[in-house]
């Protein structure tokens, strides 16, 4: 197996592509449906959910195995931004680039070699299916809280996984929703994305209903002290909030659904994730500003924060939208997932099944069933904890390489038609190297042993399939080797 996986063949690359049909037969494309309308409704979509609804809570108060920022939350949602921004000028160049699906995945076959690609295929399927399920579960829980403004108590039974002191059998409504997503994805992207365009609309307006009411209760006394565990509390839960930014990659992955890539896409990157960093900001200094950070429910922040500060109907508003919003996040979490098992399915390091398309609905069936009923499996009987970072550590990983592999083909292919130029190389891509490995460095030690672990599982199976099954091991007309 090592000599396998040491073999220079791993090191093969895929061509470049300017159109995925001409490497792929017709049966394995995609329908292209979407307008940079469409991509910048998704992406929105993916980010403001979880993060600014639920773990901008745990992020400013803290807990035992990490400090809180307290009001400089502010801050580290600044710093998580900016650190994506970095990533995503890349994967903007990028997506004008390789207009295809498998967002990073696809782009460091196209640079870094086989192996490298499959690492990072690999640790976003960890990506997106942990993150699926972790806000499948945070979904759940705001919807019993909805259930019990109206007067219906669902039994703990139904309504939590197994757990310890929790008295539950199976977490019945984030299984539900995951299914109920699941066939909304197998009808079509482009139902999905205009489904997600309404639930966008639901949550920005709840959004700005709370920084319009909220503002008139600021206390500026509540944002003293700033940085009560100084920078250590704003790098951890910037480790944390960057969670809350993950979905702008979502964006690359509908790349081959999109009717022109080439501009839409880096458009719908850039655009929602610079829209999605000021709504955070802002929702940051309300919240501290509303209540002292020492009372924020980490469990439902935005919407406490409302309810203390004397606004009980607003606050059951707030929960209705957030609902809104995590099931936006969910439903295009389980849509890169399944776009990530396509690519890898078509190019032979998954099962071909993976990337059979339905005959009506023009999308990846078996992909989306096998996503849909895994995420309800993990999060209806599996709590997971750490579920934000391990979907970190992955995202991270991925980012890194997409920043190294854009600076590497501006070496090696500096000619290839880009209709989006990274600007100030080769510096935002050494920055955004060395700021995502920095991020990676404030997750606790048992994430990395968890990440270290699903790799060596990972480059298992591609010893023994992925490396035996590539397209490109049968095709030696698309190999490049590495120098």
């Amino acid at each position: 197996m090592l000599e396998r996986v040491m073999d220079r063949s791993v090191f093969r690359t895929k061509r470049l592509l300017s159109h995925p049909r001409s490497e792929d037969s017709h049966e394995l494309g995609l329908k292209r449906d979407l307008t940079v309308w469409h991509l910048i409704a998704l992406g929105i979509g993916a980010i403001i959910g979880t993060g600014v609804f639920v773990l901008i809570g745990t992020a400013t108060v803290g807990n035992s195995h990490r400090p809180g920022a307290g009001p400089g939350i502010i801050l580290s949602f600044l710093c998580s931004g900016m650190v994506c921004a970095l990533a995503a000028l890349c994967y903007a160049e990028f997506a004008s680039m390789i207009p295809v699906a498998g967002s990073a995945y696809s782009y460091t076959y196209a640079t870094l070699g086989e192996l490298i690609a499959w690492l990072v295929g690999w640790n976003l399927i960890l990506e997106y299916g942990v993150a699926s399920a972790a806000v499948a579960i945070g979904w759940s829980g705001y919807f019993v809280n909805v259930l019990k403004l109206v007067g219906i108590e669902l039994p703990d039974l139904l309504a939590h996984a197994p757990e310890a002191g929790r008295g539950g059998l199976i977490n019945l409504p984030a299984v539900v929703v995951c299914l109920v997503m699941m066939g909304l994805l197998l009808m079509g992207t482009k139902r999905s994305a205009q489904i997600t365009g309404v639930i966008v609309v639901v949550k920005l307006f709840v959004i700005l209903f709370f920084l319009a009411v909220g503002a008139g209760g600021v206390n500026a006394e509540n944002w003293t002290p700033f940085l009560p565990n100084g920078l250590s509390g704003v790098g951890a839960a910037a480790a944390i909030v960057f969670f809350a930014y993950v979905g702008f990659d979502a964006v690359s992955t509908a790349a081959e659904e999109a009717r022109n890539p080439q501009q839409d896409i880096p458009r719908a990157i850039l655009i929602s994730l610079a829209f999605c960093t000021l709504i955070y900001i802002l929702v940051a200094t309300v919240l501290t500003g509303l209540v002292p950070v020492t009372t924020i429910d980490v469990h439902a922040p935005v919407a406490d924060a409302l309810s203390r500060a004397g606004y009980r109907w607003g606050a059951a508003l707030v929960a209705v939208g957030a609902l809104a919003g995590i099931t936006g996040v969910l439903l295009v979490m389980m849509l890169g997932q399944i776009r990530i098992f396509f690519a890898m399915s078509r190019d032979g390091l998954l099962s071909p099944r993976l990337a059979t398309i339905h005959s009506k609905y023009q999308t990846p069936s078996l992909s989306t069933i096998l996503t849909g009923s895994g995420v309800a499996l993990l999060a209806g009987f599996i709590p997971i904890g750490e579920a934000a970072d391990m979907t970190n550590i992955g995202t991270l990983f991925a980012f890194c390489l997409v920043c190294l592999g854009v600076l590497w083909l501006r070496v090696t292919q500096p000619e290839h038609p880009r209709s989006f130029r990274l600007p100030w190389m080769p510096w935002i891509p050494v920055l955004g190297t060395l700021s995502c490995f920095g991020l990676m460095l404030f997750l606790p030690l048992l994430t990395w042993i968890r990440f270290g672990a699903w790799t060596c599982i990972g480059l298992l199976v591609y010893a023994f399939y992925g490396h035996r099954h590539s397209r490109l091991a049968a095709t030696h007309g698309n190999i490049s080797r590495l120098p």
